[in-house]
């Protein structure tokens, strides 16, 4: 087979990999369409979360496969508010909403997003919350775009 033709078939089937140890469960990377769209698959682990965060471009949506997933996110009027979601429903983040996810039981969502794979801002201090332990934040100088 040909060079080009290998290229052309590795786009329409990309290989999924990790995108790094995550404390809460995996991040794998499915599909990468550079400067459009990345799709990853989340698997949180019950009883683990996430940072409480907001992203300076990211925009991000998700549709869980499976569990019950509880979403902290910010009401616009600067109080946390919670959702409980179950297996088939969707949520969607633009830039600047503060959130987090927890998994009540454990969780697999399928999530759609630009792909800015290091754009967050941790905000667990300003909602009185103690710092956990993950990915820090980043300046949005310092976002990587892909």
């Amino acid at each position: 087979m040909k060079k080009s033709k290998k290229l052309i078939i590795k786009k329409i089937f990309p290989k999924s990999k990790s995108v790094g140890k995550r404390p809460w469960g995996k991040e794998i990377l499915l599909a990468l369409i550079p400067k459009k769209i990345s799709l990853k698959l989340l698997i949180i682990k019950k009883g683990h979360k996430g940072g409480l965060q907001y992203h300076h471009k990211k925009n991000e949506c998700g549709y869980l496969l499976e569990g019950k997933l509880l979403i902290r996110y910010d009401n616009g009027k600067g109080k946390l508010t919670k959702r409980i979601l179950k297996q088939g429903e969707c949520f969607h983040f633009p830039p600047s909403l503060v959130h987090q996810e927890e998994a009540l039981s454990d969780c697999k969502i399928i999530e759609a997003s630009t792909p800015h794979f290091n754009d967050r801002v941790r905000v667990e201090k300003k909602y009185g919350f103690d710092i956990i332990k993950g990915l820090k934040s980043t300046r949005k100088k310092d976002i990587i775009f892909k």
